[in-house]
């Protein structure tokens, strides 16, 4: 990667949005992690949010750094990146996620990303800018993480069922109530270990194009710590617009439901992160949520409300891009 005469101002700018984003992301995603606890009422919100927020910090001593790397040297060719192509990424994300946001709509601040860094290199370099390998992976895992979380989450539901055949509805309730505290825990701890280390791929790729750090340089500490207390602060605020929809509208959970749905995220989560793949957490777990309504009976999902949310997934590359290819432009303009 060529080196860039970048200020020092225009770089902390932009470590400065980056931040703005992981936190943004930490509230948006802030209802996939806390939905099925709160909806559940296995915990109040407030309680909810702090416990998410603590295993989403946590993450920083569990997970290796393969989804930065990804983002960060995997998904488009390292020589075009300059100041430009980085703030028309981090605004197509911005964006996007604030649009989706007020609309209560639970879409991909993961691929909202992604979609913002194609769309900036598309307009600068056209698509021989692009890395096919790590865009190919990263589409595919749009598919592939919600079809995971509801396999798995199903597939733990019916263990469970079976498992507590002979047990009271009461004890049930009850136990799963307490397990349901450690499968959030969990879903929590993979949210934060796959989607801060995003944020920390687009500062890497900021840091090595303005030459203060080398590409063959580990990430530096303080960039690490910054984007897991981004996105823990972020999901202490919340996103409780996508609460509802996440929790209660696609179908009703108890707490065995619920411990199902987040085991079964969680999993699909630790997988993707331990890849090196940067998934969507929304797609994860309304996937597992589907999953663990369709064991009682197909009628139990409202797909309609279901089929709503896979639009936005669907929309959520090609919006972003299109916003951060205007706002490449734009600063080429007056900057």
């Amino acid at each position: 990667m060529e080196t860039l005469n970048i200020s020092m101002g225009v770089v902390v700018l932009l470590v400065a949005m980056a931040l703005v984003f992981d936190f943004m992301n930490g509230f948006h995603d802030a209802a996939n992690a806390i939905a099925t606890v709160v909806s559940t009422r296995v915990l109040r919100p407030q309680t909810a949010v702090l416990l998410a927020a603590s295993f989403n910090f946590v993450a920083i001593f569990v997970f290796h750094l393969k989804v930065a790397s990804t983002v960060g040297k995997g998904t488009i060719d390292p020589s075009i990146i300059d100041h430009y192509v980085i703030f028309g990424a981090l605004v197509g994300a911005i964006a996007w996620n604030v649009i989706t946001w007020y609309y209560g709509i639970p879409s991909s601040s993961s691929h909202a990303l992604i979609g913002g860094l194609v769309g900036a290199a598309l307009a600068k370099a056209g698509p021989a800018s692009l890395i096919a390998s790590g865009l190919l992976k990263t589409v595919a895992f749009i598919f592939v993480s919600p079809m995971l979380g509801m396999l798995l989450g199903s597939i733990m539901m019916l263990l469970v069922s079976w498992a507590c055949r002979r047990a009271t509805p009461r004890s049930v309730d009850r136990w799963f109530r307490r397990l349901q505290l450690l499968s959030a825990s969990l879903y929590s701890l993979g949210h934060g270990g796959n989607d801060a280390q995003k944020t920390m791929g687009i500062i890497w790729m900021l840091l090595i194009a303005s030459g203060l750090s080398k590409s063959s340089d580990p990430l530096p500490m303080w960039v690490i710590i910054s984007c897991y207390s981004a996105i823990a602060f972020g999901t202490m605020f919340g996103g409780w617009r996508i609460v509802k929809t996440m929790g209660q509208k696609i179908t009703k959970l108890r707490p065995v439901g619920g411990f199902c749905a987040e085991t079964g995220g969680a999993m699909t989560l630790f997988l993707a992160t331990a890849l090196g793949v940067p998934v969507s957490t929304t797609h994860t777990i309304t996937g597992a949520i589907v999953g663990v309504g369709s064991t009682k009976r197909m009628s139990a999902v409202r797909w309609g409300v279901a089929g709503n949310i896979v639009w936005a997934w669907v929309l959520t590359i090609p919006c972003s891009a299109i916003i951060a290819a205007l706002f490449w432009c734009l600063a080429k303009v007056l900057f």
